[in-house]
């Protein structure tokens, strides 16, 4: 074969290349997406809800930080509805965390997004927003008038004190008796001589009947 065959025979190769296919040819191939000429359709990302919340939770709290220094502290972001921190009921201490009512939605988010994972005090505070659904009903009950603690040494002192039946004082002698000789036990088989001084009153005389002469 010359060259000139070789020639002839590369441009039949190249003309069938460049040919366009034939009817039922190509059927079997898909045509790609996204070709030049066609337009992408624009994906339309869910908008995020408006925040409505204006309550914040704000956990480990330091030692010290109560109510007056909260309310110094936070009202630098805007106005403050309400504040609280849980307390102890018994001793009125801190539970180390609380909440807070701003006036504005808008700063009760930028409260959120901006103090948590805050150090304040050595404490890393964690501050969240409480959905308006979340909040509890009793949440702000009796948060205008302070936090005032029962005085359970007032109560335990007037339990105390009170007039007692005979029943109530028996029962209060047998309990006297009954440590008494258990104490008594422990230091005999200590090996202690000693003597214990007796219970004055744990006996009780006892009711004297009284007859009437018949008439």
């Amino acid at each position: 074969m010359g060259m000139r065959d070789k020639k002839r025979n590369q441009k039949r190769v190249l003309a069938r290349r460049t040919a366009a296919p034939r009817a039922g040819e190509g059927k079997d191939f898909l045509p790609l997406e996204g070709g030049p000429g066609k337009k992408l359709r624009k994906v339309q990302e869910p908008e995020e809800p408006e925040n409505t919340a204006t309550v914040v939770y704000i956990g480990h709290i330091p030692h010290g930080f109560y109510e007056d220094e909260m309310q110094g502290f936070f009202k630098q972001f805007g106005d403050i509805k309400r504040l609280r921190i849980a307390r102890n009921r018994k001793t009125g201490k801190s539970k180390h965390y609380g909440f807070i009512e701003f006036e504005s939605p808008v700063v009760a988010k930028i409260v959120a997004d901006e103090m948590n994972n805050y150090l304040l005090f050595e404490h890393t505070l964690q501050v969240s927003l409480v959905p308006t659904e979340k909040v509890h009903p009793k949440l702000w009950k009796g948060v205008r008038r302070g936090f005032i603690p029962i005085d359970r040494v007032a109560i335990e002192r007037k339990r105390h004190n009170k007039d007692k039946t005979v029943e109530e004082h028996k029962k209060m002698v047998e309990g006297i008796v009954k440590r008494d000789e258990k104490r008594r036990k422990r230091i005999k088989a200590a090996g202690i001589d000693y003597e214990c001084p007796a219970l004055i009153g744990s006996i009780q005389p006892s009711a004297k009947k009284i007859k009437f002469d018949e008439v």
